[in-house]
């Protein structure tokens, strides 16, 4: 089967940084599903790793986690799937990717694919829908009321993660959605997903939050920059307000949220597959609500552009861009 993968981590100007190559195809067993691969999408992860992680045995290590795809084979302990189900997720940092024409994966973190969606507008969800959800509702808590504005801040909102936590947070929460974007296309972008208020994160945050006259936000949701803000934060969250973050900053003075008794949360979506958790299969029920939620109109895809085939020269261009920080939405790779 065709894929692309690498030998040597390194930076995507190397040739050697993504190469098509021809791999075995999987066979599906235990509780594993085989899906021929449709589409898949990009994320900060796939970079990180491509830059800095070696393949464990000296082989060819093959990124991607995001895909949707049909399912071909179903190994006898999975239930929920047959042979011909087109379905959406996210795979697990410690298997092999998606970037291969057929690709095994847990069935308990697959979802169904929603109906109304193509296959690149679907391949443009599952990672960053699980990073959103499970930070508001598993980590922030945010149904739980916190004693200040009842409104959450999220930083980086026209990114992949904040695309759709705006539209999730609009849709299963009551909050006042403020979002961060500096740049003109970006705030139009984060105003069309439902943010009620925007503010430029070029920009002094704390100030822009207290011109709103809202109050002070009992919820922040970071998903760049972290350490950038993280003084900022402090200062504009709500005592005994929530923050949580999925990036990595080198450093986090965690002292400066102690006199508000503010709590820290580190979303991770891949722990609950790293760890074979007892909930693993959560992650499959939350892409099944995500897709009724899309089939019913509520939230749209964060697609915003679309390359095809997938091979290692346009996943070349796509870690190039992603890897900028320039983009905006969901990047997407079609067909083999």
């Amino acid at each position: 089967m065709k894929a692309v993968g690498y030998k040597v981590p390194g930076p995507i100007a190397e040739d050697a940084s993504l190469v098509d190559i021809d791999l075995p195809r999987p066979v599906a067993e235990g509780g594993d599903i085989l899906v021929e691969v449709k589409a898949v999408s990009v994320n900060p992860v796939d970079y990180k790793i491509r830059s800095s992680t070696p393949p464990a045995d000296g082989d060819w290590k093959v990124l991607g986690w995001d895909a949707a795809g049909i399912v071909q084979e179903v190994g006898p302990d999975v239930t929920q799937f047959a042979v011909g189900d087109e379905v959406y997720y996210a795979g697990s940092l410690i298997r092999p990717g998606t970037n291969a024409e057929f690709h095994l994966v847990d069935a308990r973190i697959v979802g169904r694919k929603p109906a109304s969606l193509d296959w690149a507008e679907a391949a443009a969800l599952p990672l960053t829908t699980l990073t959103a959800w499970e930070a508001m509702f598993d980590r922030l808590d945010v149904t739980k009321p916190v004693p200040g504005a009842a409104a959450i801040l999220i930083i980086g909102g026209a990114g992949g993660v904040g695309s759709i936590a705006i539209q999730i947070a609009r849709q299963r929460t009551d909050l006042i959605v403020i979002s961060t974007a500096s740049r003109p296309e970006t705030q139009e972008w984060v105003k069309g997903l439902g943010a009620h208020h925007v503010i430029d994160h070029s920009r002094p945050l704390a100030p822009q939050i207290a011109e709103l006259n809202i109050g002070a936000p009992a919820f922040v949701f970071s998903t760049t920059h972290t350490e950038q803000h993280a003084s900022d934060i402090a200062e504009l969250i709500a005592p005994q307000g929530r923050f949580g973050f999925i990036d990595d900053p080198k450093a986090l003075d965690v002292m400066l949220f102690k006199r508000k008794a503010v709590s820290i949360h580190h979303e991770l979506m891949f722990t609950r597959s790293l760890y074979g958790t007892p909930d693993m299969d959560e992650q499959g029920k939350i892409l099944n609500s995500l897709a009724v939620l899309v089939d019913d109109g509520k939230i749209r895809t964060t697609l915003t552009e679309k390359l095809s085939p997938i091979n290692a020269a346009n996943l070349k261009t796509v870690h190039a861009l992603i890897e900028s920080g320039a983009a905006r939405g969901k990047i997407v790779l079609e067909g083999f």
